[in-house]
């Protein structure tokens, strides 16, 4: 997927006076997080390598080269760090990047067009898909889906797009399939 960026992390805030930040990291192995260098900002302005890291309670605290005091630390808060796709290693089987899934169209498993992957959530019991309801505008209906196979039963990174099977479906049957969830790899 060139040109494609993967998140691994956030800053959070800054910690102590030193110009050390609080960094959350998104790689399926935390520590993972300092391997890649350098990291960018979103905007790509800001370019970053993590000099020392060690894990504090819930995130680790980082040493990023060229952040030497706290002000520049505390400006630093909420930016999320990315890299290149092509340096990422190739999700295992039934893995898949987070920017992978975004911008799939969504489609039933009549094969009609229903949403677009706008996100993807993971508040502690599994991963789900947001979608955007097709022809709705930005802010508009959503749809969350769980990331699992009874109700994403295939995906499609190369011709980009899922199945989604809706609930109705599920019922039918399909859900005696074991619900194991997907892995998003981050």
């Amino acid at each position: 997927m060139p040109g494609k960026r993967i998140c691994v992390g956030e800053i959070t805030g800054a910690h102590g006076i030193r110009g050390e930040v609080k960094l959350k990291s998104f790689t399926a192995d935390p520590l993972a997080v300092r391997n890649y260098a350098p990291l960018e900002s979103e905007d790509g302005a800001g370019r970053f390598v993590i000099e020392e890291l060690h894990p504090a309670k819930g995130h680790f605290i980082a040493r990023l080269s060229g952040v030497e005091d706290r002000a520049s630390a505390e400006r630093l808060a909420h930016v999320r760090l990315f890299v290149a796709r092509d340096v990422m290693p190739a999700p295992a089987a039934d893995e898949f990047y987070h920017a992978d899934l975004i911008g799939l169209r969504a489609v039933t498993t009549t094969g009609e067009e229903i949403a677009t992957v706008t996100a993807v959530h993971d508040f502690g019991a599994g991963a789900i898909l947001e979608l955007q309801r097709k022809g709705g505008e930005a802010g508009g209906a959503t749809i969350m889906v769980p990331f699992t196979d009874a109700f994403v039963p295939h995906v499609d990174i190369a011709a980009g797009r899922i199945v989604v099977a809706p609930p109705a479906d599920s019922a039918r049957g399909e859900s005696e399939r074991p619900r194991r969830p997907r892995r998003p790899a981050r």
